[in-house]
């Protein structure tokens, strides 16, 4: 009988263990299932299995190490100590904030003193006039950074298994909130906060499990692109710097801007369609469509409708600056074609000229601006997971072939 409790008690203390990290981070499997309820039931009863657990194994493995069988006793102190590293690794090593830690300081500045190359890709920010640009190489480690924009609090967040990068307003019922890298779901980073202890996804905002389920924190406008591209745009920006005491995790996405990265996480699939394969993202109330990046970057330009709305994306020609408007300047619907020898874009129904804000500089709609369309660039095996509903697009003579 003491034998039986301390097999299953050990049994138990390791398995707790392991679940509770098991099912929250990238292991073989952990993602594919519905397992955050399971997840979030062992998280937050974690220390009532170990007592359990403890009390379990407590007297027989007090018997058996005291006891004259020599087999016995080291067999018991050997899954005791297996115990303890089981216990270490997955509570100092394997957790996600153990992995990940949030920067102490944040450092930005003006380009004439920034460090950041100028082709690396950005998150861009702009809000009542003041305007900030967060290297993805660098919120890619930490997942989170969090800043003050024109007085307002902004939490700038990235995703680099689903290549997801994402703004939000740290307000919870219009307080401020913290947030902790918690793991992931369905390979989407998570965070949890520190008053409700509730999971919320990188990807989208929402709380999915937890006293707050189904809230949602509110997106803060932004762009990604190039560094120039931004500061073309926004020549005061200010610029992220990197943290010095995480100079070697930087350096582990050195190549994620490019997708030349190894792994099948951060990996990019040059092929279309595939799970890793780039795709830009366009939500569209009830509605979303996902693009092929290589068809984007090969045309630069798409004339699209979604949901019967007039749609341009463009690809500038440094071929990582992308864009989405809605094609529409007054009354008019637009169709956009590339001038490649002036690198701008011209609209087909009156040949007037569009810079790379939207901004039509000459010709009949001179002063037009078309309205800015959120769009992301992710792997497609993320957003087709939290866009049920989304389309791909078709180029109409792929539609001919078919």
């Amino acid at each position: 009988m003491k034998i039986l409790l301390f097999l299953v008690g050990i049994v138990l203390l390791i398995g707790v263990e392991v679940a509770r990290v098991y099912y929250i981070m990238p292991f073989p499997g952990s993602q594919v299932d519905e397992v955050v309820e399971l997840a979030y039931f062992i998280q937050n009863y974690i220390w009532w299995f170990r007592i359990v657990g403890v009390l379990m194994i407590g007297y027989p493995a007090f018997f058996y190490l005291v006891g004259n069988n020599a087999y016995i006793k080291w067999t018991v102190a050997s899954m005791l100590a297996f115990w303890i590293i089981v216990c270490y690794a997955f509570n100092f090593q394997f957790l996600a904030d153990k992995m990940f830690y949030q920067s102490e300081s944040v450092s930005l500045l003006k380009a004439k003193d920034s460090k950041i190359i100028d082709n690396q890709l950005v998150i861009g920010v702009s809000l009542n006039g003041k305007s900030r640009a967060y290297p993805i190489e660098i919120i890619g480690y930490h997942h989170q950074v969090r800043d003050t924009i024109a007085g307002q609090p902004i939490m700038v967040t990235y995703c680099t298994v689903c290549r997801s990068g994402r703004v939000f307003s740290p307000l919870v019922n219009g307080q401020p909130e913290t947030f902790r890298l918690v793991g992931m779901d369905h390979f989407n980073a998570m965070f949890e906060d520190a008053t409700t202890k509730s999971w919320w996804r990188q990807v989208n905002g929402t709380a999915i499990i937890g006293p707050l389920k189904g809230a949602q924190l509110t997106e803060i406008t932004s762009q990604q692109m190039t560094l120039r591209a931004w500061l073309s745009r926004h020549p005061e920006s200010l610029i992220l710097q990197p943290d010095p005491k995480f100079k070697d995790q930087y350096e582990t996405l050195a190549k994620y801007d490019e997708g030349k990265m190894e792994g099948s996480l951060e990996g990019r699939d040059s092929l279309s369609w595939k799970d890793k394969s780039w795709v830009v993202g366009v939500p569209m109330g009830l509605f979303a469509r996902a693009y092929d990046w290589n068809e984007l970057v090969e045309r630069r330009v798409i004339n699209d409708q979604i949901s019967g709305r007039p749609i341009l994306l463009a690809v500038e020609a440094d071929s990582a600056s992308f864009h989405t408007w809605v094609s529409v300047a007054g009354m008019d619907t637009l169709q956009f074609l590339l001038k490649d020898s002036l690198n701008v874009l011209i609209d087909q129904q009156s040949g007037s000229r569009w810079n790379w804000n939207g901004k039509c500089e000459s010709g009949k709609y001179a002063g037009s601006q078309l309205e800015v369309l959120p769009s992301y660039q992710e792997f497609w095996h993320s957003w087709k997971t939290f866009h049920l509903n989304t389309e791909r697009f078709i180029p109409p003579k792929a539609k001919e072939n078919d």
